[in-house]
């Protein structure tokens, strides 16, 4: 018998699937079990969400001080982006264009959802993906565009993973806890951003104060000491005009509380009518002023009580007030809830995330509400060390947002005792004098915006007396008197 070809019985042995065979069928549940684990999967993709890391902790390579809690409890607020976003920038350059046949045809807040906002399917995918984690649902809105969640640091690490630290403040005597790497959610997601995973910027208003018995005291005006309050801005802003705000209202920003009593005093001293004002507490808060800085119960007096010396046939004024904790975002969604306010001011700087509040000053520019927001108080950005991006951060943002009306602050001289107008200069007291309150540059903020470029009513304009750009926003827009004013 003929011997069989060991090459060919070599090759056969070399090729041949193992049947039957026990430790050949565990060999190949292992290899695909490998291919399994070291394979990527759709389902483990992550997108990377930028800008929740603060600048200060990567350029100033600041040292963890510990861990926050992993028991401590967080209120966060999901942003959503808007859809269509090249149509809606369309049509706000056509509504605010005179030219233009859809000129000041506003939307409500229905319509800007249906065109503009998050499907509801991305909406409810949001809150699977947090309840997956066990965060709470607290607060939905209506537009979308915002998903209000809490939980413990532990499940919020889990959800984005990020691990939360605690870091000493590079310019202020606290600490603050900010995640280690930017956060990141299941591929597919539809998440601009998160408020309320850093707390390195705390909203704080942009004033400075002292007693009006220890004020410069210019003499120009008709309140104590020469200083301007009620009728006096009336008579250097609008004299003559007989125009009230009688039926409008006025709505005002705010992150800490105020007494009533303090606005009926200025009121009554002013020779104001007594305007109505109802509160809208946000996040929480229960409206007991906290005085987180030393001047934020004045800065919410100061804000009502400019209002209603501008207006004082005002229906009333709605104050959106979040308290010391509160998410800027969730203030911002309220006010664009209340389309029936065609009017907002805000004096406090350094909130954020911008992703999801610049789509909801879209939404107000979209749906006819004006938003007046002061520039600041921290000098020109351009020459203030403190501005910039490395201890910033955004802190001093919304100022520069091109869908909202930037403020400056000036100096104003009036003729007799708030009689009429004389003349302005810009505000600005250069390095803050000994006793008043705060510290460093003082003086009304203003530049060239390094985060938006020049919008389009801005385009054509000769900056070369003002030394500004022709490619970035600039700001502010307007300014009126932000010096010598009585508080009460």
């Amino acid at each position: 018998m003929k011997e069989p070809d060991r090459k060919q019985n070599m090759k056969m042995k070399h090729f041949r699937k193992p049947a039957g065979n026990l430790p050949g069928v565990v060999l190949w549940l292992a290899v695909l079990l490998l291919a399994a684990f070291t394979s990527p999967s759709p389902a483990a993709e992550r997108q990377v969400l930028r800008g929740h890391v603060p600048a200060a902790v990567t350029k100033l390579n600041l040292r963890p001080a510990g861990r926050l809690p992993a028991t401590n409890r967080l209120n966060l607020a999901i942003g959503l982006p808007l859809r269509n976003t090249n149509a809606l920038s369309k049509l706000l350059q056509d509504m605010y264009d005179p030219a233009s046949p859809q000129f000041r045809h506003y939307l409500i807040p229905e319509q800007f959802t249906e065109q503009f906002g998050p499907t509801r399917q991305d909406y409810e995918a949001v809150r699977q993906f947090a309840r997956k984690y066990g965060l709470d649902v607290t607060v939905t809105h209506s537009n979308r565009v915002l998903l209000d969640v809490a939980g413990q640091v532990a499940d919020i690490e889990k959800a984005f993973q990020v691990t939360l630290h605690t870091y000493q403040h590079p310019t202020e005597a606290r600490q603050f806890y900010a995640p280690d790497v930017e956060p990141s959610v299941e591929a597919g997601l539809a998440v601009l951003d998160i408020s309320g995973l850093n707390n390195y910027s705390l909203p704080r208003p942009a004033s400075h104060w002292t007693s009006a018995t220890t004020s410069a005291g210019l003499g120009l005006g008709s309140g104590p000491g020469g200083t301007y309050m009620g009728k006096d801005l009336r008579n250097a802003y609008a004299p003559g005009v007989t125009l009230t705000g009688a039926g409008q209202m006025v709505g005002i920003l705010a992150f800490d509380g105020f007494y009533a009593g303090d606005i009926t005093t200025y009121e009554t001293m002013a020779g104001l009518p007594n305007v109505p004002i109802q509160v809208v507490l946000l996040d929480g808060f229960n409206g007991i002023p906290v005085t987180s800085y030393p001047d934020c119960i004045a800065e919410a007096c100061l804000d009502i009580e400019m209002a209603i010396s501008m207006a004082p046939g005002l229906s009333k004024v709605v104050v959106f007030d979040a308290g010391p904790n509160g998410v800027a975002n969730d203030v911002l969604a309220a006010m664009a809830a209340n389309p029936q306010i065609k009017q907002f001011s805000s004096s406090w700087i350094g909130f954020g995330p911008k992703g999801t509040g610049d789509q909801l000053f879209q939404q107000m520019a979209a749906q006819g509400q004006s938003f007046f927001q002061a520039s600041g108080d921290g000098d020109s950005w351009a020459n203030n060390v403190t501005l910039s991006p490395v201890f910033s951060n955004n802190s001093f943002w919304p100022a520069d947002d091109p869908y909202l009306t930037s403020v400056g602050g000036t100096t104003l001289t009036m003729n007799g005792l708030g009689t009429s107008y004389a003349s302005e200069r810009v505000w600005n007291w250069g390095n803050i004098p000994p006793g008043w309150v705060g510290s460093g540059y003082v003086g009304s903020s203003g530049g060239i915006s390094a985060s938006y470029a020049i919008p389009s009513w801005q385009k054509g304009l000769d900056m070369s007396a003002n030394r500004g750009s022709t490619t970035r926003r600039n700001f502010p827009d307007v300014a009126m008197v932000a010096d010598n004013i009585l508080i009460i």
